[in-house]
């Protein structure tokens, strides 16, 4: 918990700081390091997970998909 609440403490400095930039070049910056920072989630993962995505999202376009409550019944015992 320790460790959340230093990363809490920063991001506050950081806001505080920031809140204070009157100097353009440094916003823009900032504003270039978070472009470069942002990752899209789907670079990160796997090929395999990415097939697994694809084909869940086509059997949900062709209404090849199982009610809720059948989903809860195969499920229930990791819920």
């Amino acid at each position: 918990m320790n460790v959340n609440l230093n990363i809490l403490n920063q991001k506050l400095e950081l806001i505080q700081w920031l809140s204070t930039i009157e100097d353009s070049s440094i916003i823009e910056k900032i504003i270039d390091l978070r472009k470069k920072e942002s990752k899209d989630w789907w670079n990160s993962i796997s090929e395999r997970e990415k097939e697994s995505i694809e084909l869940g999202l086509k059997d949900a376009e062709s209404g090849k998909l199982n009610p809720h409550s059948k989903a809860r019944e195969l499920y229930e015992k990791w819920l």
